[in-house]
């Protein structure tokens, strides 16, 4: 699935927009197995993109997928990498917290780094990284179950992949 979504889009949006299609989606499609890209361009550091997606919601949408993976592959779940250009704040952090839950030892948020990576970082690099396993959202959203907003951004772009799809698959967009 390829979900467009508003430039700036943060972690409210894009929680919104995995939850009015993903699900839906692949509960229809019903896999035998999942297989999932983790990219990590859409965090609000990356420098190429206008995403403004945090390590948080990114842990919370591995986690629905591990929940998904559980519920309709009998728990079979191939999970990849993907890009991602802050390679010293983000995508050690989201790669990590995806291995903790795909092996069932999920990270605390609040998890320290290790010393010994901040410490790499600042002396090959002169970059001083992230401390945390966070970046301190909360994760909140609005489900799409909640109703329709069409003075929205985010919800235009999730009706309109929803419109597209959702009747390919036998999915009413507006149900569903």
């Amino acid at each position: 699935m390829n979900l467009p979504l508003p430039s700036r889009t943060g972690d409210a949006g894009w929680l919104r927009a995995f939850d009015a299609v993903v699900p839906a989606v692949l509960r229809e499609f019903s896999p035998q197995v999942l297989i999932t890209q983790h990219g990590c361009d859409s965090h609000q550091l990356d420098p190429l993109t206008s995403m403004r997606v945090s390590v948080d919601a990114q842990r919370l949408v591995a986690e629905r997928l591990h929940e998904l993976a559980h519920e309709l592959a009998g728990g079979r779940w191939l999970a990849l990498g993907g890009g991602g250009y802050a390679v010293w704040d983000v995508v050690p952090r989201v790669w990590t917290h995806l291995l903790g839950i795909l092996t069932h030892r999920p990270i605390e948020p609040t998890t320290l780094l290790p010393t010994a990576w901040a410490d790499l970082v600042r002396t090959r690099y002169g970059h001083d990284p992230q401390h945390l396993m966070t970046d301190g959202h909360d994760g909140w959203f609005r489900p799409w179950s909640a109703g329709y907003d069409p003075a929205d951004d985010v919800d235009r772009s999730i009706r309109a992949t929803r419109v597209a799809v959702f009747p390919a698959m036998g999915l009413d967009p507006e149900l569903d």
